[in-house]
């Protein structure tokens, strides 16, 4: 998602100007891998589990990044793709953006918050109250 595909819409052709396109491109694509790594350790070291739907976490997890926003990996997805189509001037990028984001907001509603809502009850409906979907609040969650 984040490197195949940009690839084979861009194949990662860097456009020649714009020196502060290249530094806002690289500053949202390191910015946006942070969310993944740190959901990583925290899912295996508060959670007890792993990000994958077949060995999920054994605790709702709502410290880090989680206390802002309910999706941090998703959201930092979306911000490397956004470095991405600065990076590469790729009118495509932007579409194939939105399309992602679209994907994760139907697997998000679908699939992740049922799942959640049903192993960890009103522990998670309390969280869902607070802390939004897709944009950080910078009050954070409090349990």
């Amino acid at each position: 998602m984040l490197v195949v595909l940009p690839w084979l819409i861009t194949r990662f052709r860097v456009a020649d100007e714009g020196g502060w396109a290249k530094g806002v491109a690289a500053g949202l694509m390191v910015v946006g891998m942070i969310p993944l790594l740190e959901s990583i350790v925290r899912f295996v070291r508060v959670g007890r589990g792993t990000l994958m739907p077949n060995v999920p976490t054994e605790r709702l997890v709502v410290s880090g990044l989680y206390r802002y926003v309910r999706n941090p990996m998703y959201v930092g997805d979306l911000v490397v793709l956004t470095g991405e189509a600065f990076l590469f001037r790729s009118g495509w990028m932007v579409p194939y953006t939105l399309a992602i984001w679209a994907g994760f907001d139907l697997f998000v509603r679908k699939y992740e918050e049922p799942t959640l809502k049903k192993r960890h009850g009103v522990e998670y409906q309390q969280y869902c109250g607070r802390v939004r979907r897709w944009w950080p609040s910078l009050s954070g969650y409090r349990s």
